[in-house]
């Protein structure tokens, strides 16, 4: 008699988390933020929906470590092509402070219109102004984290002598990222390339004449 292998326990939650993340973010996608539920994920990715309550206690929670775990994957693909930790998000340094701030900011509007992100990304992003734990958690382990890249790019700026040394660079980023985010979230105009380059133009030269 063949004795059969214990089953995996680690292997199946993986799993089940997996398919989990997808359904969410599929969901959200399919029928909007508020038309999503536990039981519809549940049933999407063909768990019990206890299963889900165990890990997360609302569909908020799911879609935000979703997001997270996207972004692991990134780190992962990145790493296993052979890239430094933290490539897969790092704002070049050519040396031209514009050309790799616009390059960077075009890659975001990328991101903003891809019809994978933009529902789950502005159903957090909601969420989080009326929920204030969920709002806290999006900004301290998803925007943060993205914005201090900025910081860092701008400070090497400085330290090349190519940006006043007296500015705040937490402040500066908000001159080009923040009226990004204002337009993609209210919906108020299109977001394209032209406008993010036009974005540097303004923040780096100013709106004084010359």
């Amino acid at each position: 008699m063949v004795k059969k292998p214990t089953p995996d326990s680690t292997r199946r939650s993986e799993k089940s988390r997996r398919a989990i993340y997808d359904a969410a973010l599929t969901l959200v996608g399919e029928v909007g933020y508020a038309k999503t539920t536990i039981e519809g994920i549940a049933a999407r990715a063909g768990v019990g929906k206890q299963t889900i309550y165990r890990w997360w206690s609302s569909k908020a929670d799911v879609l935000l470590e979703a997001f997270l775990d996207l972004g692991q994957q990134a780190a992962e693909q990145a790493a296993e092509q052979g890239a430094p930790p933290g490539a897969e998000y790092a704002i070049p340094d050519t040396g031209d402070l514009a050309a790799d701030l616009k390059y960077v900011l075009r890659a975001t509007v990328d991101e903003l219109l891809d019809p994978k992100f933009e529902a789950p990304s502005r159903a957090l992003a909601a969420e989080g102004v009326v929920n204030e734990q969920l709002g806290r958690e999006f900004v301290t382990k998803l925007l943060e984290p993205q914005l201090q890249l900025y910081v860092q790019r701008l400070r090497s700026a400085q330290d090349a002598g190519q940006i006043r040394p007296d500015i705040d660079p937490r402040i500066a980023l908000e001159l080009f990222v923040s009226p990004l985010a204002q337009r993609w979230l209210q919906h108020t105009a299109p977001i394209s390339y032209e406008y993010t380059d036009t974005l540097v133009d303004y923040a780096l030269h100013g709106l004084a004449p010359r």
